[in-house]
């Protein structure tokens, strides 16, 4: 398995997919010096189906190969790490991982454009996010579902905005492949992230898991029950096992 190392992270090759370790006391470092740079920045937040999705080649792999930061946030990609490597890697719970970086953005009074989610429940989330942070600048918000010929005006807008992160959560056409496709577009500055329920969590609609049940790994339990058909998961869950023993068996990543 390959390692980068730097001052404040450290970067991994997990079945040829990049995965950042980072102590939570380094986050704010490794942001600003992100910010520093004169380009954008991809932050992925990484689940073991995102993994294995980005081991094909294809428009999602080259998205997850270029991203400035590729977050996990499966416990089945730690233990894949310490399987192979004896890594201790950081797992991140989506939501906390969002508030932390939105703290190290209010520390210095930086920047957020909210992008996604239905109207009402955008609306909602920016008036909490501006109560709980309330140096940070929301510079604009528009909601998802929007029309294929509002795209290049929205972008526009977000583009004027310059926001030093763009937070994209669902009803976006083509989910984070959407800032995959509109990178350039949206200029070269600034910190992106895709997350599915975010502004739902934020607008107090939909709970996040407690952190007794995420370090346990049972996040899942409660989506499946939704989503039975999603037990399924269970064949590409013992495909990646079973990857796992070849790597550390055959291969030398």
């Amino acid at each position: 398995m390959g390692i980068e190392t730097s001052e404040n992270r450290q970067r991994v090759n997990l079945l040829k997919v990049p995965v950042d370790i980072i102590a939570p006391d380094q986050l704010g470092n490794v942001v600003y010096d992100l910010l520093k740079q004169d380009k954008e920045h991809n932050i992925v937040l990484l689940s073991l189906w995102d993994l294995l999705r980005a081991r094909k080649s294809g428009e999602y792999r080259s998205y997850i190969m270029r991203a400035s930061l590729v977050i996990p946030i499966s416990k089945s990609i730690i233990n894949g790490i310490k399987f192979l490597s004896k890594v201790k890697a950081v797992r991140y719970m989506p939501f906390d991982f969002v508030v932390s970086l939105l703290t190290v953005l209010e520390d210095r009074e930086f920047s957020c454009y909210l992008l996604g989610g239905k109207n009402r429940v955008l609306l909602k989330a920016e008036k909490n996010l501006r109560q709980t942070f309330p140096r940070l600048r929301i510079v604009g918000r528009f909601p998802g579902s929007f029309k294929r010929q509002e795209e290049m005006t929205i972008i526009k807008a977000i583009k004027k905005a310059s926001p030093s992160l763009l937070l994209v959560g669902k009803g976006i056409r083509g989910k984070e492949r959407w800032i995959a496709r509109n990178n350039l577009a949206l200029g070269n500055s600034g910190m992106r992230l895709w997350c599915s329920d975010l502004f739902d969590v934020f607008a107090e609609r939909k709970k996040h898991p407690s952190r007794a049940v995420f370090d346990s790994g049972l996040e899942w339990v409660g989506y499946y029950f939704r989503r039975p058909y999603k037990l399924l998961r269970i064949f590409p869950y013992i495909y990646y096992l079973l990857l796992l023993l070849v790597y550390k068996l055959f291969i030398k990543d």
